[in-house]
């Protein structure tokens, strides 16, 4: 038997742990945000290179309940106004995930409110809806997402059906993500984590066609059936990172590398400013000509995609979402293609959890709730 929704105040309390960041956020109708508190890992995890899922589920432990109550407080509510409970069902890491759904459940249980379950994609497609609604700026459908991020570069075509959404997975990569890609060229280069803020900021300062890696062309693999209709929708980046290594070996740059390395790392809360004067031309030129080649991809395949499926405006959301160099290439072909662009806020591109409780909204005008076997679904999949 369902729990009853005992209050009618519109508030959800979202729950975020699928990654590094331990999240809490209450939010009213979807819409607006009371409160989005984060708790960030980069500080623990920086030293390894990339997260280190012990690590992470450590941390989610210790911040969870923190986290939670500062939501609470700086939204001006208690646990007893909020309308359901919201949580990252998955995709993300294992251990992670569990500590935020076993809390949420929890939670629902003591006090007798909905849960809703949320896949960690879909509310990074609902962290635009969530701001294009307050803006009274409705995109029209059906909408082209792009989620791109460091563990996820997912295509989906997304649609209003009976007053919630439905998905329907169109591209995705067969490797590394983009913002994977960021992260292990960064780190190959002697740069700080995570990647993407580094190479956005330093690649400025390059010339992006210096180096001429070309168009990545993806050998397809279909995974499933929407393939069919949307064929070379597929994305992958570990052959560009290879031939970043490839230009860094041949350029005997090894030495450069591993002498900003260290640089960096006798800064305490090193920024990527600091490491302009540790980067030589050659290495500029690197970096500018990754990204370039990065968003290149991702902004051809995405139209190619909204070309195909007759999409009527397109999102990007994700971490990757807050490149500059993406946003002004995508709007720039927006503008082309007379197709509305919409992008999060920075602060609403990474992981967060006003994105999870702005997609639970419909779930729970709709009363879709989730039942007390809920668990973490590390490979949960959308459409």
């Amino acid at each position: 038997m369902q729990p009853a929704v005992s209050s009618t105040r519109g508030l959800i309390l979202g729950i975020e742990s699928s990654c590094d960041e331990t999240a809490a956020a209450v939010v009213r109708e979807g819409v607006e945000v009371l409160s989005n508190v984060i708790a960030s890992q980069v500080g623990t995890h920086s030293r390894y290179g990339g997260v280190v899922p012990e690590l992470a589920s450590r941390e989610h432990l210790q911040n969870i309940v923190p986290v939670v109550r500062a939501a609470l407080e700086q939204a001006g509510c208690s646990l007893s106004d909020v309308d359901g409970i919201a949580v990252t069902e998955g995709p993300g890491l294992a251990g992670a995930l569990l500590v935020g759904v076993m809390y949420a459940k929890a939670l629902a249980f003591a006090l007798e409110k909905p849960l809703i379950a949320i896949n960690h994609l879909e509310g990074h497609i609902h962290a635009v809806l969530l701001e294009t609604r307050k803006q009274q700026k409705n995109l029209p459908q059906p909408v082209l997402a792009l989620v791109v991020s460091g563990g996820h570069t997912h295509l989906y075509m997304a649609e209003e059906f009976q007053s919630t959404w439905r998905y329907k997975n169109i591209g995705r990569t067969v490797d590394d993500a983009a913002g994977e890609a960021f992260d292990k060229v960064a780190k190959l280069l002697g740069l700080g984590y995570p990647g993407g803020p580094w190479i956005d900021w330093l690649a400025q300062h390059g010339d992006g066609r210096a180096i001429p890696f070309g168009p990545i062309h993806v050998k397809q693999k279909p995974y499933r059936a929407a393939h069919q209709q949307t064929p070379g929708l597929q994305f992958s980046y570990s052959g560009l990172k290879t031939a970043v290594l490839r230009h860094v070996q041949s350029r005997s740059m090894e030495a450069a590398i591993e002498i900003r390395r260290a640089a960096l790392a006798a800064l305490p809360n090193a920024k990527p400013a600091d490491a302009l004067a540790l980067c030589d031309a050659d290495t500029l030129n690197l970096i500018a000509s990754f990204q370039r080649t990065v968003v290149e991809d991702l902004v051809r395949k995405t139209f190619t995609a909204a070309e195909a499926m007759h999409a009527a405006s397109i999102v990007v959301s994700g971490g990757v979402a807050a490149n500059r160099e993406l946003r002004r290439r995508f709007c720039l072909e927006g503008e082309k293609h007379a197709l509305p662009v919409a992008f999060p806020s920075l602060e609403l591109s990474t992981d967060n959890a006003a994105m999870i409780a702005a997609a639970a909204w419909p779930r729970l005008v709709a009363g879709s709730f989730s039942t007390d076997r809920l668990s973490a679904d590390p490979s949960l999949a959308l459409g």
